[in-house]
């Protein structure tokens, strides 16, 4: 199959996987209601984790590129995502980059502001739900009466899946809107395919299909949604709340900021943005105007700044993560 041509010759097959994810973007496949009975018709599931019980060695015995098309979802966090990723490289002829974990590391991304030991010394041994004096972690194998139980390596660091393998297409949010989804599938089915490494998703921002009206272009003060009495028809961003839809691609039909909550970037960049994080500072500094207050104090406002700026992108972004110190 080459790009661009029609996959319908015979019915296809589909895989699903997920990775380091909450799990929301295998959900959002069945969102897309009646027409999940269309990608039937069209395709055999020959994985899918979360509703049917395939095992991993069905895959690994198929043949290469055998698999029409893989929608992997969630970020590779450990070495169970990383060799179902390079598996399923291997096995597909296309593979979607699906939801914003995929995509670009997503909310476990952030975790790259820790390393593994920084990450098990919290869930294991700080925090107080957690009961372990001993402070047992997980080990990747452990011997008992029946044999040897084993557990896949935790990486230290969170990738986003183009970082381990190549990558076709992207599908962006989290989850991915239904719209978007269906518009996927229409384009498999039909053949109808963009170039390779095609965001699946417009190339305006959330600002562009966002009903709020724009008009003062200066922020005076930062201001966290809790705040503040939220005008429904004033833009967020002018009213010192800090949404990201100025920086972020379209395609969700501003579905936070129309429900008065900010837009946190999980559809990612437009085109031509390498890190959107970067991006959004860059948009908040030139419209940031405060009135009669040091700038610094009102920076200081901003409580998270990285889960703020990159809350879905770190992993991609310049920087993509904190620089740990080795222990002498």
């Amino acid at each position: 199959m080459k790009f661009g041509e029609p996959l319908m010759s015979e019915k296809l097959k589909f895989a699903f996987y997920w990775g380091a994810t909450c799990g929301g973007c295998c959900t959002a496949i069945l969102d897309i209601d009646e027409k999940i009975l269309e990608v039937a018709e069209i395709a055999d599931i020959v994985l899918w984790p979360i509703a049917t019980d395939f095992k991993y060695k069905d895959v690994e015995e198929m043949e290469d590129k055998s698999i029409d098309v893989a929608f992997y979802n969630g970020a590779v966090r450990n070495a169970e995502n990383e060799h179902l990723a390079k598996l399923l490289r291997q096995k597909s002829k296309v593979l979607v980059a699906f939801g914003a974990c995929s995509c670009f590391g997503g909310v476990p991304g952030l975790a790259n502001m820790s390393d593994r030991k920084g990450v098990f010394e919290r869930v294991y041994k700080e925090t107080q739900s957690t009961e372990n004096p001993d402070f047992v972690t997980p080990q990747t194998s452990t011997q008992v009466a029946e044999g040897e139980l084993t557990l896949p390596e935790f990486f230290d660091t969170v990738k986003a899946l183009d970082q381990v393998v190549e990558v076709d297409y992207y599908l962006p949010g989290c989850p991915p809107p239904v719209p978007l989804i269906a518009n996927a599938i229409d384009a498999i089915a039909s053949g109808n395919l963009p170039p390779k490494g095609s965001v699946l998703a417009p190339t305006k921002t959330v600002c562009d299909e966002c009903p709020k009206t724009k008009e003062d272009k200066k922020i005076k003060e930062i201001k966290r949604p809790h705040e503040v009495i939220i005008d429904p028809e004033k833009c967020l961003l002018e009213q010192g709340i800090l949404c990201a839809g100025v920086a972020t691609r379209a395609g969700c039909e501003a579905a936070c900021p129309s429900v008065n909550m900010p837009c946190r970037g999980c559809m990612g960049p437009t085109d031509g943005v390498e890190d959107l994080g970067a991006k959004l500072l860059s948009a908040v500094a030139s419209i940031l105007n405060p009135v009669g207050e040091d700038i610094e104090e009102v920076i200081k406002r901003i409580p998270d700044p990285v889960g703020t700026f990159y809350r879905f992108s770190l992993p991609v972004g310049y920087i993509n993560r904190k620089i740990m110190k080795e222990e002498e």
